[in-house]
């Protein structure tokens, strides 16, 4: 999809040596990227915060690293 934006200057420069894109398109990719990767991580940080997890009863991480080692 083709966007257009007016975006300063400075922001651009700050954005393109920040993510060292080869160009304007792949720096505003690769901010807005990260940028969503960080909200989401801060949402599911919330939510656990908000209400713990709770593991299966039996659970433990031997059981675990058994099963993904395929033993």
């Amino acid at each position: 999809m083709k966007v257009t934006a007016l975006i300063s200057d400075d922001i651009i420069d700050r954005i393109r040596k920040a993510t060292g894109g080869k160009n304007i398109t792949e720096s505003i990719i690769i901010a807005l990227t990260e940028y969503l990767q960080q909200k989401e991580v801060s949402y599911l940080t919330q939510q656990v915060e908000e209400e713990s997890l709770q593991f299966e009863e039996g659970f433990s991480a031997y059981k675990v690293r058994k099963q993904n080692r395929g033993q």
